[in-house]
């Protein structure tokens, strides 16, 4: 489904992707704070299309121009047990901390932060943890 936002005009370009951070406060006051708060906070997003329309922007310098974004899954590594395709789950964050392990963007994905609520589109191998947890390789949307 294609949603309508606005992307920092320094870095709108259709293809580019992006996590969304969240409201901010120095935006109360904007004219356009509906179709920037509208998208989930900390999910995937890819600008498919980019507008003629301007606005000008507290926070991106050189203003803010519509675009036309898709949400994107995430890939990411979840105990074995929920990764049942289909199913919905409560993301939780993994408690491993080794930043050099082949998998550790899988287990502290961009895209899924603790607590969200996410379908599990497509379970896919089993994944070898060097701490012996039981994963899977999913995709979360």
């Amino acid at each position: 489904m294609v949603l309508i936002t606005v992307v920092g005009e320094q870095q709108c370009r259709k293809g580019m992707e992006f996590v969304f951070g969240g409201p901010i406060a120095d935006c109360r006051e904007c004219k356009v704070k509906t179709i920037c708060f509208h998208l989930e906070q900390s999910r995937r997003y890819r600008v498919v299309e980019v507008r003629d329309v301007h606005h000008e922007c507290k926070i991106h310098e050189g203003g803010v121009r519509v675009v036309e974004v898709e949400k994107l899954p995430t890939e990411a590594a979840i105990r074995k047990e929920v990764a049942v395709e289909g199913s919905m789950i409560t993301y939780e964050e993994t408690s491993c901390n080794r930043i050099g392990c082949v998998n550790f963007k899988l287990c502290r994905p961009l895209g899924a932060s603790e607590g969200m609520r996410l379908r599990v589109a497509s379970a896919k191998e089993d994944i070898e943890c060097p701490k012996g947890e039981r994963l899977r390789l999913v995709l979360l949307d």
